[in-house]
């Protein structure tokens, strides 16, 4: 990673009260990255054709189609229309990952940031759980009277502590990540950072940004599918 202070620097507050760190800081220029980038497809969109005629109509099309066939071998046809949720959540965490490249301080590299995107994950599975069982009774049994009514409170510590495990292990890989590079490059002299470190920053930036943007992602479904009733599997 390019990117290799380990502290999570505070630069002003605003209002006087809300802290502006690196971590926000990274998080508005990716913010920004994103919703322009939506903007300039949104606006080739307006040109595309039934048969594509250009490389980018090909690669959003692609990309597109690649994801909704992924979403659906996981969470099937039924619950497919969660996929431009965990599509744009893939997005930021992959884009966040790999920020360091860009000399951003890494956001998922801060519990304070991976903590609330999975709050909002296990915030989706309870939704699922409620939207498709309650009518049933099937979540309020599964989650006060099974097995018993005196395990209502570990089944429900249970469903918080899926944001506290996902949100550790995403930041507890890339902070890993940002340490060990920070160490390797505190090894080379400047003019050979280009070198072995260079290459592992690449690996631990892409690959394994990439990684554990889709094993977030992928996680946050399978949970969601653990509510959905049995009869559609």
């Amino acid at each position: 990673m390019i990117f290799i202070d380990f502290n999570i620097t505070e630069h002003a507050r605003l209002f006087g009260v809300i802290p502006i760190t690196d971590t926000l800081i990274s998080t508005w220029i990716i913010g920004a990255a994103l919703i322009a980038l939506a903007i300039v497809t949104r606006v080739k969109i307006k040109k595309f054709t039934d048969v594509p005629t250009t490389g980018f109509q090909n690669i959003i099309e692609a990309i597109v189609e690649a994801f909704d066939n992924f979403v659906v071998s996981v969470m099937t046809k039924r619950y497919s229309y969660f996929g431009a949720w965990f599509f744009g959540l893939f997005l930021f965490i992959m884009v966040a990952n790999i920020s360091g490249i860009f000399g951003l301080r890494p956001p998922t590299a801060d519990f304070a940031m991976t903590f609330p995107l999975a709050l909002t994950s296990v915030i989706f599975i309870q939704f699922m759980g409620i939207r498709y069982n309650m009518k049933r009774g099937e979540y309020l049994k599964d989650l006060l009277l099974r097995p018993v009514f005196i395990f209502a409170p570990l089944n429900i510590l249970s469903e918080l502590s899926r944001s506290v495990s996902l949100s550790l292990r995403l930041f507890g890989n890339m902070v890993g990540g940002l340490i060990l590079m920070g160490l390797m490059y505190g090894l080379f002299p400047w003019f050979l950072t280009i070198g072995i470190p260079g290459f592992l920053s690449l690996y631990f930036d892409i690959a394994i940004g990439l990684l554990h943007a889709l094993l977030f992602v992928v996680l946050s479904m399978y949970f969601m599918m653990m509510k959905a009733p049995k009869e559609d599997f």
